[in-house]
């Protein structure tokens, strides 16, 4: 797999380095007390959704994927590592051959999820699963923010197409990523050439305000736009005065002219006076695109504009105010030995200040009531209970260190669309609540239930 794939200059050679230190110092610790071999089971969840969030929704998963192949120790990396002194030579020849040869379970991308839900399983020895903590959450954190952020706009647009166009507001790799999790969360294309060259997101873009001001007048400018892309081209309206410019559209592209943009002003009163303009000019099918630090909250007040698309940047990066899920990757169970034939035994965090956690491996489900819609995401140790047991929620993504689990988009893009369609009405409410379902916990020992 290609390093360009991940977002990442071609020139980096493996994610060995998207990590933490102490994942390094904690194996060299591990390997000399002989508990390095023990057979281990990381989960990834969160304790809590951002703050009046009522669903979170699983980004970044096939990127994992790509991180977790790619995890590799060359010869510049190992270099690193040696003279900085951060190893000693026998963890550096054991990572020299590091290939991760374990078991990866997880909510399918798309997905959407709530407190406690076991987002990802991470199976295999201590030393090769521990290396991929902070790899695994830096991507799951920052996408599952941005595609969450995107649910909730692209809920809030109905049938409209958004667009992102966030890359200028935000890191160059983190662009890339931001508009593919933004496509999984229902945008329907991206102003980032990167992202739709890596990732194949339909890529839109026509000009700026730049544009306009390089030319002796407005007129010019779009002639010269038209010339170069046809009629059908979007014109930008509102360099200076917007009644004048959309007469001036229209004179140019006539009719047949495919769209204006506007980036400022007040978007609700000016949409409907560009409107009823266009249809007295006679550019009835001509669409108002609107821009301009949208949110979904803005997105919502358009609603009854006459408006065809949006295009949001800053709020969709940055995750609407949101831009970290808080995902933790915890140690829930380990063997008694390194012996491979060793018995699992359940661990967990038990420190106080809201920071415990639940030992065990567990499974997740999502109980459905008499109309079909979510009633709870059911979560458990031990045997599954029969009528859940065709409603699991983790699928294999990686076998024995193979990814068998990787899938096109289009796909995860369409399971949001319908997971998110069979949580309740309220899901989608813009107004700040609880989440949508409660997290019931099953304890496989006696079968009772706790409420999350």
């Amino acid at each position: 797999m290609n390093t360009a794939d991940l977002g990442l200059p071609v020139d980096v050679p493996s994610t060995a380095l998207f990590t933490d230190q102490y994942e390094f110092t904690m194996l060299q610790a591990a390997m000399k007390a002989g508990t390095a071999g023990r057979r281990s089971v990381f989960e990834v969840f969160t304790r809590r959704l951002p703050n009046g969030r009522r669903y979170g929704v699983v980004g970044g998963t096939g990127r994992v994927l790509d991180a977790v192949e790619n995890f590799r120790f060359d010869e510049d990396v190992l270099s690193f590592l040696r003279e900085r002194r951060i190893l000693d030579e026998e963890t550096l020849q054991w990572l020299a051959g590091y290939r991760f040869s374990g078991d990866i379970w997880g909510y399918p991308e798309g997905e959407v999820y709530f407190p406690g839900s076991p987002i990802m399983r991470v199976e295999g020895s201590f030393a090769e699963c521990v290396l991929l903590e902070t790899v695994i959450l830096s991507i799951l954190n920052h996408d599952s923010a941005i595609a969450a952020a995107a649910s909730r706009m692209s809920a809030a647009a109905g049938d409209r197409p958004i667009i992102e166009m966030g890359a200028r507001r935000t890191h160059e790799l983190a662009a890339v990523a931001a508009s593919r999790a933004a496509y999984v969360g229902g945008f329907t294309s991206t102003s980032d050439l990167a992202a739709g060259f890596r990732y194949g997101i339909p890529t839109v873009g026509t000009s700026a305000h730049a544009f306009t001001l390089l030319h002796d007048r407005e007129r010019d400018a779009f002639q010269a736009q038209v010339n170069s892309m046809g009629r059908g081209t979007t014109l930008l309206v509102d360099t200076y005065d917007v009644a004048e410019a959309v007469r001036t559209a229209v004179e140019v592209a006539g009719p047949e002219l495919g769209a204006v943009r506007i980036d400022s002003g007040d978007l609700l009163l000016v949409a409907h006076r560009v409107r009823q303009q266009l249809d007295e000019l006679g550019a009835t099918d001509t669409k108002i695109i609107v821009t301009s630090d949208l949110d979904e909250y803005a997105i919502a007040s358009l609603a009854a504009a006459p408006v065809d698309a949006y295009g949001v940047g800053t709020q969709l990066v940055t995750g609407s105010g949101h831009p970290t899920c808080s995902m933790v990757y915890k140690l829930v169970a380990r063997a008694e030995s390194a012996d491979p034939k060793a018995p699992l035994v359940p661990v967990a965090k038990k420190s106080s200040g809201g920071k415990t956690s639940i030992g065990g491996r567990k499974w997740a489900a999502r109980r459905l009531d008499e109309y079909g819609v979510a009633e709870a995401e059911v979560v458990g140790t031990g045997p599954v209970p029969d009528g859940l047991a065709d409603r699991q929620l983790l699928v294999e993504l990686v076998k024995g260190g193979d990814v068998v689990a990787r899938e096109p988009l289009d796909v995860v893009r369409d399971r949001h669309t319908a997971a998110r369609a069979n949580l309740p009405m309220s899901a989608t409410q813009l107004s700040r609540g609880e989440p949508v379902i409660p997290t019931e916990y099953v304890n496989g020992r006696s079968g009772s239930q706790t409420g999350a």
